[in-house]
């Protein structure tokens, strides 16, 4: 990704998201949330967990749900704190982007990596993921990022708007593979036992 790329859309972002969101009040009329992007707490890491829970199911997104648990929300915020960030709203977590920055030996470039970006479901649509990505976009830039790197799954088409929107492009199939040993090994025991039955009935033919 370019980083003038994404730049170049923002101008059109920042007009839709400088604004409060709406929202009904108690007598039918509007009232203003005011949604804040700030750095994750220690105090958020459950609120983080819990939401990614919410998200990653195992029938919609059956191979981030494998790879989502509280150890890797927990690694991330140790490591990279000052590239988790949330969006909060009254106490209330809302999304979260979860990142790191990306060094090669014998090379001057740095890459940042958003590994996850996650916004509630009653609140995307608003702008929310864009301010996300925006201050992640920024502190990445800061720490000399000149690459952003993403990746999702093929088939998750709101995504890939919203990224190739953002400036992203080369997008590349990337194919998940899963292994059960012991559902192998039950498939290994019913072929040598139809094989074994196999043989014995033509064993009985021949005699």
């Amino acid at each position: 990704m370019s980083n003038n790329g994404a730049a170049g859309q923002r101008d059109n972002y920042e007009k839709h998201l400088s604004a409060p969101l709406p929202d009904q009040g108690e007598n039918g009329g509007r009232k203003k949330m005011e949604i804040e992007i700030r750095e994750m707490g220690v105090d958020d890491i459950p609120l983080v967990f819990h939401l990614g829970e919410q998200v990653f199911t195992a029938d919609k997104t059956p191979t981030l749900y494998r790879t989502w648990d509280e150890f890797e929300v927990i690694s991330m915020f140790n490591e990279d704190t000052e590239y988790c960030l949330v969006a909060a709203l009254e106490g209330q977590i809302v999304g979260f982007a979860l990142g790191n920055v990306v060094t090669k030996k014998k090379s001057a470039w740095k890459y940042g990596y958003l590994v996850w970006l996650v916004v509630s479901p009653e609140y995307q649509r608003m702008g929310v993921a864009s301010r996300l990505f925006n201050k992640f976009e920024d502190k990445m830039i800061e720490a000399g990022v000149r690459i952003f790197m993403i990746d999702t799954e093929a088939d998750n088409l709101p995504a890939l708007h919203f990224f190739r929107a953002k400036g992203f492009v080369n997008p590349q199939q990337h194919i998940y593979m899963t292994y059960n040993p012991a559902a192998t090994e039950q498939q290994r025991e019913k072929k040598r036992s139809l094989r074994g039955k196999r043989n014995g009935t033509e064993h009985r033919r021949s005699g």
